[in-house]
């Protein structure tokens, strides 16, 4: 079974996202802050992580940033409100898969972009 890991603050997203997730078969856990997030990375091994960028006390940059330093390939989507396109430039610099704009994504396609990428 595939285990997926999600950075998100706002607990309700979180939930729907998980609860659609473990439908479609995949192990899931929910991180609500960057520190809580980097534990559960350094505990055990994910086939995909989808983060937020504006997390409490460590944002998603630096999660990405730390996870690439450390050699974790693991895929990397992120979801985040900001809609800059410097914002998603740099995340995808720091190693990110793929960039979503939350506010402007169906939790529907996050789900079928995650399954894709866990094909």
């Amino acid at each position: 079974m595939k285990k997926i890991l999600i950075i998100e603050d706002e607990k309700p997203m979180a939930r729907a996202l998980q609860l659609k997730l473990e439908k479609e078969g995949f192990q899931v856990e929910n991180a609500y802050d960057g520190i809580e997030a980097l534990k559960y990375i350094e505990n055990n091994k994910y086939d995909l992580i989808l983060t937020d960028l504006v997390l409490a006390k460590i944002d998603g940059f630096e999660i990405i940033k730390n996870i690439r330093s450390k050699g974790i390939k693991t895929p990397i989507i992120v979801a985040s409100n900001l809609s800059q396109a410097e914002d998603e430039k740099k995340v995808m610099e720091l190693g990110a898969n793929h960039y979503f704009i939350k506010s402007d994504t169906p939790i529907v396609s996050i789900i079928e972009n995650i399954k894709n990428f866990l094909k």
